[in-house]
Order: C-alpha cells, then structure tokens, then sequence
C-alpha cells in the first residue's frame, strides 16, 4: 500500500497556508499585532510561572488569558479606529462648508 505523498498540498485553485496568512495580513494588518502581543504575554507570563510567589495556578493562568485578550481585542479596537477616522475625515470637511449632500457634489460655496 502506497502512502499519497501529496495529502498535505492544497487542491487546485486553492492558496496555501503560507499564501492566505499574507493576503489576511495585507487586509488586516492589526490581526499578526494582536496575535503576536498575545504570544508574547503567554510567553511572558509562563516564563514568570516560577516567580508568582503564593498566589494560586489559577489565579496567575486567569491573569495570563485576560492579559493575552486584552492584546487582541486592544489591537482590533485600534483598527477598528482608525479606519473609523479614516472614513470620517472627508464628511467634515463638506460639513464644515456648508453645504448640503446634494449641493455638495455640484460645487457649492458658502
């Protein structure tokens, strides 16, 4: 019985693990931010295991969990944001001019 080599290998037309992880980034690039700030306060926070004195394992894992989600959903407030800010910064422009929507796109002047 012959092992299929290729069962790891994406099928036709599909992008490979390492393709849609770059394209999701090009899209979102808070998401590696947050993922990565959660990484790195896991890794922090279990490398400070032997030094959590006498509080109890619980204790310092429910602390690790809600440092690492604070990481991530800080990172998507921030995008969340900024692309806010983005959107808005031409709308004030035109409201501060005085025109109205329609009269807006024709030219008008206060």
């Amino acid at each position: 019985m012959s092992a299929n080599r290729g069962w790891w290998a994406p099928p036709e037309g599909e992008d490979s693990v390492s393709e849609k992880l770059l394209r999701k980034t090009r899209e979102s690039p808070l998401v590696p931010i947050g993922l990565g700030g959660c990484l790195l306060v896991a890794a922090y926070r279990i490398y400070r295991l032997k030094a959590r004195g006498s509080t109890k394992m619980s204790i310092h894992l429910i602390h690790t969990r809600v440092a690492a989600q604070a990481c991530a959903v800080g990172a998507i407030m921030l995008g969340e944001w900024l692309v806010g800010s983005g959107e808005n910064v031409g709308k004030t422009d035109k409201a501060k001019s005085g025109c109205k929507p329609y009269e807006a796109k024709s030219g008008c002047e206060p």
